[in-house]
């Protein structure tokens, strides 16, 4: 079976805009005094951006009872993200992605990204191929995060397909799982022992052709 339509999460998949997170959290801690390191990073895969600036400050010792001074540390952490992304290039689309995405609309498919993220515009514009995409479903269109799948569904709907006729491509386990609860196919982009849970696991795109898709 071929599905009507294939639908990309974001970063991690089409771009990785993990060190640009990563950038913005190293210069929060060293504005608090302290040094974050790749290491200390990893606790903040998929993980909300709140939640993050907790792990942050236990690395570094620090006690914030105040809600309203840890809003304004992650929004500080965020407005430093949003500048770095604005500086992205189309050299930024992880290898073999464009090619991939014009052989699916070749053969007939629909393609949407699907992405908790609300920076999602900023990036697609900065690295040009908003337009390639049929819709676009972002954090500014959604109310839960993944592994709920509201995403992946509302991205479905917006294509005008069935959510048994959609394929998902997914770097988290997070969002797997949101694929898998939609009904949906799922290819896993990475560590194949990481993503166990989806139907197949590809490291890159590079060379990948129409037959990655048919189950």
């Amino acid at each position: 079976m071929r599905p009507k339509a294939c639908i990309f999460d974001l970063d991690g998949v089409i771009v990785d805009t993990a060190k640009y997170h990563y950038l913005a959290w190293k210069r929060l801690a060293k504005e608090l005094g302290f040094e974050f390191t790749e290491k200390d990073n990893e606790r903040l895969k998929g993980v909300s951006r709140m939640a993050s600036l907790e792990i942050l400050l236990s690395v570094g010792g620090i006690q914030i009872d105040d809600a309203s001074v840890k809003e304004q540390l992650a929004d500080k952490k965020n407005t430093w993200y949003v500048e770095y992304i604005s500086q992205m290039t189309k050299d930024e689309i992880l290898p073999g992605v464009e090619d991939f995405l014009k052989m699916l609309k070749e053969n007939g498919i629909k393609i949407a990204i699907g992405s908790a993220s609300k920076n999602t515009m900023t990036i697609l514009n900065r690295i040009g191929i908003k337009d390639i995409f049929d819709a676009i479903i972002d954090g500014t269109k959604i109310t839960k995060a993944k592994p709920d799948p509201e995403v992946f569904l509302k991205a479905a709907q917006e294509l005008n397909v069935r959510p048994e006729e959609c394929c998902v491509f997914e770097d988290a386990v997070a969002g797997i799982e949101a694929a898998k609860a939609a009904g949906m196919k799922v290819i896993g982009v990475g560590d194949p022992s990481i993503l166990k849970g989806a139907d197949k696991v590809i490291q890159s795109f590079v060379g990948q052709g129409i037959e990655l898709i048919e189950f």
